[in-house]
C-alpha cells in the first residue's frame, strides 16, 4: 500500500491528506477483494417487519461491496482516476423503512422487490475559511472570499429502493425485474385486505449476494464428519459449500429353502463423491436403507433398502439370496445394489451360491457379510453396514431340511465437510 512522505519544515499540501485517504481506500479495497472477490457482496441489511406490526418493513444497517473506479471525478486537488478499478464498500449505519401499498382488488397480491446498489457522492457542504494573504488575521469565506460552500466529504453508502410489481390474482403475481446496476435483496408479498407484514411475507430474492458466513465460521478442508445410521436431514452449516459424501445401500437377507441350503444375500451398492454449490442452511433429506430382514419361512431373501443423500446420489440395496420350495441344482446368490450420482459408483458384490453337496449355504456379499452355515444351522446375519446375510445349511442325512438364513446389514450415509 502506498504511503506519502513528508519532511520537517516542508509546507503541508492538501494532496498529503487527500493522497493518504486515497491510498488507504485502495489498500482496503485490495484486502476486501482478496477476501470476498470482485463480485457484489451484501452483508447485514436484514429485512424485518415493524413492531408493532404494520404494512411497513425495515431494512437494517449493513454494507455492500462493488468493483468501481478509484474516483469517477476529481477528489479535491487529485485528478479523477477512471482507469483503475478497486472494490469499494458502501456502509449504512441506519435502518431504512418502506411502506407497502395493498392491491385494490379482492383476491389479488403484489410482489415488491427491495434492491440495493453501491452509492458514492460528495456531500456535507461547508463555507470554508481560506488564507487571506493581504490580511492573514482575517480569513476569506470560501475560495476568493466568494462565500461559496464546498463539499467536505465523499461518502460511500448502500442505496436501497422499493420496486412494486403489478397486482395479479394471488399465486400468479410476478416479481419485477432487478434494475441495471442494482441487485435484488428481498421480495415482500402483500395480499388484498392484509393488515400487516409478517416474517412469512418476506423472502430473500433469488441470487441475492448475501455474505453467508464470516471468517471464524470457515472450516479447514473436510474436518468434520456426520454419520447417518438412520434417516434424517443434513442442514448445511455456516461456512460450508462443499461436502464429501459416501452413500451405502442396505444388504439383502439370505434365501431360505425348505430342503436345500439357502443362498447369500447381495451387498448394497455404493456412491462416493464431492458435492459443490451447497447453500448455508440448506436442508438435505438423508435416507438410510434398512437391511433385508431374515426370513421365517422358505422364500427369496428380502431386499435391502435404498440409501440416498437428497437428489445428489443414491445406492440401492442388494437383492435377496434364492430360496423357496422348488428343488434346484443350487440356490443362486443375490445381486448387489447399484450406486448412482457419485464420482465413484460401485455395485455391491454378489451373495455366494449355496453348495448343495456340502449342505452349506452361500456367504453374503460385501464386507461385514454374514457367514453361511454348514449342516442344520442357521446362517449368520451381516455385521457393520451394507453386507448381505449368510445362507442356512441343511441336515446331512435322512430327510433334508433347510435352515433359515441371516439378515442383511443396514446401509449408511457419511457426510464430511
Amino acid at each position: 500500500m502506498d504511503r506519502n512522505i513528508v519532511y520537517p519544515g516542508s509546507i503541508p499540501m492538501d494532496t498529503d491528506i487527500l493522497g493518504l485517504n486515497r491510498n488507504a481506500m485502495v489498500g482496503i479495497g485490495a484486502l476486501t477483494a482478496a477476501v470476498l472477490g470482485n463480485n457484489i457482496v451484501a452483508d447485514g441489511l436484514a429485512c424485518t417487519p415493524t413492531l408493532p406490526a404494520s404494512l411497513t418493513v425495515n431494512v437494517g444497517p449493513g454494507s455492500i461491496t462493488q468493483l468501481s473506479a478509484v474516483d469517477t471525478s476529481s477528489y479535491g486537488s487529485l485528478s479523477a482516476d477512471m482507469s483503475d478499478q478497486i472494490v469499494k464498500t458502501g456502509i449504512s449505519l441506519q435502518s431504512t423503512s418502506f411502506t407497502l401499498a395493498l392491491p385494490a382488488t379482492s383476491g389479488q397480491s403484489i410482489n415488491y422487490l427491495i434492491e440495493a446498489a453501491f452509492s458514492e457522492l460528495d456531500t456535507s457542504p461547508v463555507v470554508l475559511p481560506y488564507v487571506n494573504a493581504a490580511n492573514p488575521s482575517l480569513p476569506y469565506s470560501g475560495p476568493s472570499n466568494s462565500g461559496t460552500a464546498q463539499n467536505t466529504q465523499r461518502i460511500q453508502r448502500v442505496q436501497l429502493q422499493l420496486k412494486p410489481g403489478a397486482a395479479a390474482i394471488s399465486g400468479t403475481q410476478i416479481t419485477p425485474a432487478v434494475d441495471t446496476g442494482w441487485v435484488g435483496l428481498y421480495v415482500v408479498t402483500v395480499n388484498y385486505g392484509q393488515t400487516a407484514v409478517t416474517a412469512s411475507s418476506i423472502t430473500i430474492s433469488p441470487g441475492a449476494p448475501f455474505l453467508n458466513f464470516k471468517l471464524p465460521s470457515l472450516r479447514p478442508g473436510f474436518s468434520t464428519m456426520q454419520v447417518f445410521s438412520s434417516s434424517g436431514n443434513f442442514v448445511v452449516p455456516n461456512g460450508v459449500s462443499i461436502a464429501r459424501v459416501r452413500v451405502l445401500g442396505g444388504g439383502a437377507a439370505a434365501g431360505y429353502h425348505s430342503t436345500m441350503p439357502g443362498a447369500g444375500g447381495g451387498a448394497g451398492g455404493e456412491a462416493f463423491g464431492i458435492i459443490t454449490g451447497l447453500s448455508v442452511g440448506q436442508p438435505i433429506a438423508v435416507t438410510v436403507g434398512a437391511g433385508g430382514t431374515a426370513l421365517t419361512s422358505p422364500g427369496v431373501g428380502n431386499t435391502g433398502g435404498t440409501s440416498s443423500f437428497g437428489s445428489y446420489m443414491s445406492a440401492t440395496g442388494g437383492t435377496g439370496g434364492n430360496g423357496g420350495t422348488v428343488a434346484q441344482f443350487a440356490m443362486a446368490g443375490g445381486v448387489g445394489g447399484v450406486g448412482t450420482g457419485g464420482q465413484i459408483n460401485r455395485s455391491g458384490s454378489y451373495g455366494s451360491d449355496s453348495i448343495v453337496v456340502a449342505c452349506r449355504g452361500g456367504d453374503g456379499g460385501g464386507p461385514g457379510n454374514g457367514r453361511a452355515a454348514s449342516g442344520p444351522l442357521s446362517g449368520l446375519s451381516a455385521g457393520g453396514y451394507g453386507g448381505g446375510g449368510g445362507g442356512g445349511g441343511t441336515t446331512t442325512s435322512g430327510t433334508l431340511v433347510g435352515s433359515p438364513g441371516g439378515a442383511g446389514a443396514p446401509g449408511i450415509v457419511v457426510v464430511e465437510y
